[in-house]
């Protein structure tokens, strides 16, 4: 599907580009990708890495600014929006800034893709969107619901919408891992609470999501990977064994665990063998057999966090996973 085709990711340069991109060039040897964001010193770094490869293109540009996504989406086959205000407290004080780019920026995708005849968007959501208490997830939730009628927005237009939702990325720049390794050698780590827990996932993880939500979606699904979990006080040990923990207290707007499917979308959600797909309770799409293919529906009652994972990140799985990975946690 994308093999030589024209890929456009916004947001192109953080940690998901970063991974997206050399992946797709060599499984799918796409015509094109064109990284778009506004940072010209992250595109200039990034370009060195791609150097001499025709196919990498980069476009300076704001998902805020509707004008711009129109000349960039011109010609373009698949979009992976992954622009977003993503800091908690960031956005907890900059509450106008977060909105304009996580829901009019959403906004401004959707109609651009629709008319410039994009065929399908994958939008990158988070585990903070599913019964948010802060506004990053609020406006992420926005922005999900957004995506998922796109699809009845579009007319008779062929476009498709789908979401991808996932927790922090393990190594990703401001997550804990590369945070706790930063001050290992203190003698303490800060602990916001010890009862946190938190979803594991690579990067790598996230792309193969993607890429199977391109493969797979009809329209309006949202996919949720199904990741281990760990115990913050487990990563800390893991990191810094002899360290004392210093409990500092939650931030603002900061969830003791994580959750990435809620009660109330049990009712519309489906399991499968890597991931769970929610569907849409508009327009009759949950029981579209389409869009449910082989999924088994979860139980009533069924809530899918961190804290009652039945898969759980093991002390030396974590070891592993930072001994292979030492050199670029953190770096984007």
């Amino acid at each position: 599907m994308l093999s030589d085709s024209s890929i456009l990711i916004t947001g192109g340069t953080g940690s998901f580009g970063h991974a997206f991109v050399p992946t797709v060039l060599e499984r799918y040897n796409p015509r094109k990708v064109i990284i778009f964001s506004r940072d010209e010193m992250k595109q200039w770094e990034m370009a060195k890495r791609f150097e001499g490869d025709s196919r990498v293109r980069f476009f300076i540009g704001d998902v805020r600014d509707r004008e711009r996504l129109y000349r960039a989406f011109d010609g373009v086959d698949y979009v992976v929006h992954a622009a977003a205000t993503k800091i908690v407290p960031t956005a907890e004080y900059n509450p106008f800034e977060c909105v304009k780019t996580n829901v009019n920026g959403a906004m401004n995708v959707i109609d651009a893709a629709i008319d410039k005849k994009v065929k399908r968007v994958v939008a990158l959501s988070t585990d903070k969107a599913s019964s948010p208490i802060n506004l990053y997830g609020a406006s992420k939730l926005a922005s999900d619901k957004l995506f998922v009628a796109g699809n009845a927005y579009a007319g008779e237009h062929n476009t498709r919408f789908s979401v991808v939702r996932y927790g922090n990325v393990m190594g990703s720049r401001g997550s804990v891992i590369p945070f706790f390794l930063s001050i290992a050698d203190k003698g303490v780590l800060p602990i916001t609470d010890e009862r946190m827990t938190r979803f594991m996932i690579s990067l790598e993880d996230g792309v193969r999501l993607v890429f199977h939500a391109f493969q797979d979606m009809v329209g309006g699904e949202i996919y949720v990977k199904k990741i281990p979990s760990m115990k913050v006080t487990d990563i800390a040990r893991v990191i810094a064994p002899k360290a004392k923990f210093k409990i500092i207290g939650i931030r603002p707007g900061e969830k003791v665990h994580e959750q990435m499917i809620g009660l109330e979308d049990a009712q519309h959600t489906f399991e499968y063998k890597e991931h769970f797909k929610i569907l849409p309770a508009i327009h009759n799409w949950a029981v579209d057999p389409y869009r449910i293919k082989d999924g088994v529906k979860v139980a009533e009652d069924f809530v899918y966090s961190s804290d009652n994972n039945t898969d759980w990140m093991t002390d030396a799985a974590l070891e592993e996973w930072i001994a292979a990975n030492r050199g670029k946690i953190g770096a984007i």
